[in-house]
This record gives C-alpha cells, sequence and structure tokens, in this order.
C-alpha cells in the first residue's frame, strides 16, 4: 500500500478571519476538528504545518503532530511541501493537503479520496459536492469546480476549470472542497512552477496546475463540509455542528 501523508497547513494570520484556527467550535478549537477528521481516516500519517508556535503548542499538547515552518510561504502547497521535503524525506508517494478551516469535513471524504489516487488515475485529486442554491452560486466566497458531464457521489471525472463567479451554462458547477491530493511527481513538479496568471488573478492556487496541464481529478461526496472564510461562516458552522 502507498505511504501516504495528510498535511494540513495552518496559520494565524487569516485576513477575513484572524487566529482562525483556534476558533472554538463545541468547545474544541477549529483546527483539532480538523487534525482528528485526518486521523479518523486512517489514511496516513498526519501532520499540521505551521509558521505559528501557538499552532504548534497546541496540537502537541492534545497528543498530534505539529511542525514549525518557515514563515514566508507564498501558499499552503508550499507550506505542505516544506514539511514533505524536510521532515519526511520526499518519502510519501500520495501527500494530501487538507485546509484546516473544515471542522466538519468526514473521515470517509478523505479515505475515498486516497483511495481514488491509489489507483494512479492522475497527477491531482480533489473533491466537490453538489450546489444547493443560487445564492451558492452567486457567492464568490465559494469556489466552484467546473466538469463537462453531472456527478453521481463516488463518481471522479477531470476537473475544467475553478471559479468563483457565477458559471456559464457550457460546464457543470460543483462546491469545490478544500482538499488535494498530489502524487510525489506531481507535488515536486507543482513547487517548481512559477504562480501562474489566473492564480493570482482568482487567488485559487489550484490553478497552477491546470494552466501548466496538469491532471486533476475531482470526484462527487453526499457531504458538504462547510469552509469557515469569515465570522458569519464561523457562526453557521457552530449552530451545525451544535446539531449534529
Amino acid at each position: 500500500m502507498n505511504k501516504t501523508a495528510i498535511i494540513i497547513p495552518s496559520r494565524l494570520d487569516a485576513q477575513r478571519l484572524p487566529n482562525k484556527p483556534l476558533k472554538i467550535i463545541n468547545n474544541k478549537e477549529m483546527i483539532l476538528h480538523v487534525y482528528e477528521a485526518a486521523k479518523n481516516s486512517g489514511a496516513g500519517e498526519v501532520f499540521v504545518a505551521t509558521p505559528d508556535q501557538k499552532i504548534v503548542n497546541l496540537v502537541e499538547s492534545s497528543g498530534g503532530n505539529a511542525i514549525l515552518t518557515a514563515s514566508d510561504h507564498e501558499t499552503g502547497t508550499d507550506r505542505v511541501f516544506e514539511v514533505f521535503q524536510k521532515t519526511l524525506n520526499s518519502n510519501p508517494n500520495i501527500i494530501v493537503n487538507l485546509q484546516g478551516d473544515m471542522p466538519n469535513i468526514e473521515p470517509e471524504a478523505i479515505k475515498n479520496l486516497i483511495n481514488y489516487m491509489d489507483l494512479d488515475k492522475c497527477e491531482i485529486g480533489t473533491l466537490a459536492s453538489d450546489i444547493s442554491s443560487d445564492a451558492e452560486l452567486d457567492d464568490q466566497n465559494i469556489v466552484k469546480v467546473l466538469v463537462k458531464d453531472k456527478m453521481k457521489p463516488g463518481m471522479f471525472v477531470e476537473a475544467l476549470d475553478f471559479i468563483r463567479t457565477y458559471p456559464t451554462k457550457d460546464l457543470i458547477p460543483y462546491h469545490h472542497i478544500g482538499i488535494y491530493a498530489f502524487t510525489n511527481k506531481a507535488l515536486i513538479k507543482y513547487v517548481s512552477l512559477k504562480r501562474s496568471k489566473l492564480e493570482l488573478e482568482r487567488k485559487l492556487e489550484q490553478l497552477r496546475a491546470m494552466e501548466n496541464d496538469m491532471l486533476v481529478h475531482v470526484g462527487c461526496i453526499n457531504s458538504s463540509p462547510l469552509s469557515v472564510d469569515t465570522e458569519k461562516d464561523l457562526i453557521n458552522i457552530k449552530k451545525l455542528m451544535k446539531n449534529e
């Protein structure tokens, strides 16, 4: 079986919601919810990659693995790569970049993505869920992944674009979920590339891969983990997870 590392990039200096990883949800910090989901997937070693000693201390005091990284990384994937290269000696075959702001992501979703990557059908894999309303389509905080044909849960297809704006009718939009699984070679290639035009324009780093003809597949899942980017998101996720 392929060796897999799940690396969660996390930092306190978020523009829209400062100290986001330490926000309390159900009596537990957000980053710990994400860490536990990754651990409960049983799919690989889990690490938090952070430039902030507070986060390291929190994760370690809870029995987890946290790596203090450089503070000048331009993207979360660069932070993931530092841990992959320096701490893990570039050994894992599959490297998962799991965003640290999805406290209600299901362990099974993480596991299913990694199982798909083991089939070696793409360079990068990610996940998406159905869009439930026009408000979601209009919301530029919600990233949409575009595909050619309608997907069913468990199905993986090629991702054709990632956008924030209202999509055209030519392609089918899904609610993108902030998790990326790279093959070893794909991660090394990705970080060697310059930041691309669309990546900078849309502030979506996955577009660097697409603009350099890397094959990205997206899988459909039933659940819709909420990405917490604003105070409003935080209020919503607290209500949602309280009910769960």
